[in-house]
């Protein structure tokens, strides 16, 4: 924060340059009686005891420094190489403007290159995007693009699909009667993908698939990709980008479309945001992708330059015909997200992954022993895993909260009603194994004195 207060003489020399006798001649058409003092607006305070203000509000959170974390549904506490705060804050590159103009932009430009050159090297894929808002509206975009390039109306989409994502879709759709969204009316987390390959049919724009699911599972998709496209439609998989430095990327399974929410790779929590989005496809859909591609070529002596190769926007010359209204790329989460990837490399990403698989199995396998609780253990699963807990989950997060300072699991009952007292656990290479079987051990208790 910058605290830089201005001096009497410095506010007598505006006020004079502006032709004003006092300050409170800058308010006259404001109605007097909702100026100051009617604002009952505290004392000023100096620039100490700003900070001692805003210091003590920020104590009263529950930070990951100083709690221990297994909450994760979609937003995951990983270490975050202090490289990639350095480069982000640096003056040249603060900011999350779009670089129009590649004759003065040509560091943000290739570090969006690059960004989109990671992202295809993860997903499998040969088309990136230079990023969208967040993983929910890239999963958005990557049906509509479906339903474009198909021109078709029904959108099938899996109930184990992150519930944010599913709701920015339905937000998106609201005014087009024309499509249908099917598959998830009722959340049922038991539906399996044999029910959602009964739904495609020659109506069919896309089957949009999570895997890693929601529930932390991965799918089984073999052969998913060949039913789908024997439909004609298309496969959209959201994934998780760490799980990429481990398993197999999505276009291996066949697929259209990857999508996801790069938070992961190298941004922090931040109550929430801001994210960054990312979407990746098959060259043969270049034309229908949203937002914009960075591309590398040639000045007229030869040299290496970058510049907005592809823009299908409303803001640019395709206006009606547009495939999508984004118009603001995460720049600077694109950048911190290019930073963490090259900080790590391939063996670090992997390296990640393996420490965020091989805790959470620990975790789950500790937990499945105790009585009273039961882990979701029919599929293989990443960092996250579902566990039936004896009390209501508000109860068991509220006392490992208050007794042990540990922030529990995700609720699924607020998505799922059927999933009462079933938690989503959460494991990421930032909890050691002291938290886990501290954790353990706060559950062990509460169970014990539930009995």
């Amino acid at each position: 924060m910058n605290y830089i207060p201005h001096t009497d003489f410095e506010r007598r020399e505006m006020l004079d340059t502006i032709g004003v006798n006092k300050l409170d001649d800058l308010f006259d058409a404001v109605p007097a009686k909702y100026r100051f003092p009617e604002l009952n607006l505290p004392e000023a305070l100096t620039e100490m005891e700003a900070v001692w203000e805003l210091q003590s509000l920020a104590d009263a959170n529950a930070d990951m420094n100083h709690y221990a974390c297994f909450l994760g549904a979609g937003a995951y506490n990983h270490f975050i190489p202090s490289l990639v705060d350095h480069v982000i804050r640096r003056g040249e590159f603060l900011t999350a403007y779009t670089p129009y103009q590649p004759e003065v932009s040509q560091g943000t430009l290739q570090a969006i290159f690059e960004f989109q050159s990671m992202i295809g090297n993860l997903t499998g894929f040969e088309i990136c995007t230079a990023s969208h808002y967040d993983g929910a509206t890239a999963f958005t975009e990557a049906a509509l693009m479906a339903v474009n390039t198909t021109g078709r109306g029904k959108i099938v989409v899996s109930p184990a699909t992150h519930p944010h994502y599913r709701a920015t879709l339905r937000t998106y759709t609201q005014f087009k009667p024309d499509l249908r969204i099917t598959g998830d009316e009722n959340a049922d987390a038991a539906r399996q993908m044999d029910d959602l390959l009964a739904l495609v049919d020659e109506n069919t724009a896309c089957l949009c698939v999570a895997n890693p699911n929601f529930f932390g599972q991965f799918e089984d998709m073999r052969g998913i990709a060949e039913q789908v496209h024997a439909k004609g439609a298309l496969l959209v998989m959201a994934v998780n980008p760490i799980s990429l430095g481990l398993f197999k990327p999505p276009a291996d399974y066949g697929a259209d479309v990857a999508v996801g929410e790069g938070q992961p790779l190298g941004i922090p929590l931040s109550f929430g945001g801001p994210y960054l989005g990312f979407f990746a496809t098959r060259r043969e859909f270049m034309r229908r992708i949203p937002g914009r591609i960075v591309g590398e070529t040639v000045d007229k002596d030869g040299r290496r330059g970058y510049v907005l190769t592809l823009k299908t926007r409303e803001q640019d010359i395709r206006r009606e015909k547009a495939t999508s209204n984004i118009c603001t790329n995460q720049g600077l989460m694109a950048l911190a997200a290019c930073v963490y990837m090259s900080a790590l490399g391939k063996q670090g990403l992997k390296q990640v992954a393996g420490l965020c698989y091989h805790k959470a199995h620990y975790a789950a396998d500790r937990i499945g022993r105790l009585d009273d609780y039961t882990v979701w253990d029919n599929r293989p699963f990443f960092n996250e895993f579902v566990v039936e807990c004896p009390l209501p989950v508000s109860e068991v997060n509220d006392y490992l909260l208050n007794e042990h300072d540990i922030i529990g699991g995700y609720d699924l009952s607020k998505d799922y009603p059927a999933l009462q007292n079933h938690m989503l656990l959460c494991c990421t290479e930032t909890n050691t194994r002291d938290e886990i079987d501290e954790l353990i051990e706060a559950l062990s208790e509460l169970a014990r004195a539930g009995a």
